[in-house]
């Protein structure tokens, strides 16, 4: 125990000693890197190399391309926040069609309803705060009514971002949206479908959380350009 004590304060003494480190730079924040069609070309071209479906879509009318995405898939429920906007305009678009995807509100503790979330949901649908271009970033600020679960277990992943939201880089999201004031106990930050790799550096997607990520960029000009590939 004694030789413990000693030891600490040698370290201790010698990390007083030391003298302070300059610090770093900071980053020009008023800066930008791209103009805005670069901004969003960059945004997508980033995503879509990490195996992400970036759709432009005009912000009245997404529940229309995403039922038609979804179709596709054969997806046959989808889970949203209880209350939400987005909710909204799918219950409007789609509550009147049989044929639609079932939707699913996500309105009480996990605990109650575990089983239907993992094994009866095939894609959420959450609202991203912006994005970052210079990473092709999605930005989640999740709430009690979009949870973080909501972008995790369902196989499919559909995340709503404001065309105007999206910005050259994560300092410039911090200073504009004024995180310094305001952090939430949770921001998630998704650059793709869930991915991991092996010892050997194998890259799997799917493994820890969504197999697809689907991006809807919301344009507010009704100008839509088509998805790549």
């Amino acid at each position: 125990m004694h030789d413990s004590s000693a030891a600490r304060a040698r370290i201790l003494s010698r990390l007083r000693a030391a003298p302070p480190a300059p610090a770093p730079a900071l980053p020009d924040w008023q800066a930008p890197r791209f103009g805005a069609s670069a901004r969003l070309d960059r945004f997508r071209t980033m995503l879509e190399a990490m195996k992400a479906e970036v759709h432009e879509v005009d912000a009245a009318d997404w529940p229309s391309r995403l039922r038609t995405l979804l179709d596709n898939r054969g997806v046959r429920a989808v889970v949203h926040g209880d209350g939400s906007d987005a909710a909204r305009q799918l219950a409007e678009a789609w509550s009147a069609d049989p044929q639609a995807p079932r939707l699913v509100a996500y309105d009480r503790a996990v605990e109650h309803w575990k089983g239907e979330l993992v094994h009866g949901v095939d894609a959420g649908v959450t609202r991203a705060i912006g994005g970052i271009a210079e990473t092709g970033t999605l930005i989640l600020w999740p709430t009690a009514a979009e949870p973080r679960l909501m972008s995790l277990l369902p196989p499919i992943h559909v995340a709503l971002v404001e065309e105007d939201t999206i910005r050259d880089s994560f300092a410039e999201v911090i200073r504009e949206q004024g995180w310094a004031g305001r952090m939430p106990t949770n921001v998630v930050l998704v650059s793709g479908p869930s991915k991991t790799a092996d010892i050997e550096q194998t890259l799997a997607f799917g493994v820890h959380g969504p197999k697809e990520l689907i991006v809807l960029v919301l344009k507010r000009s009704g100008r839509t350009c088509a998805a790549a590939g």
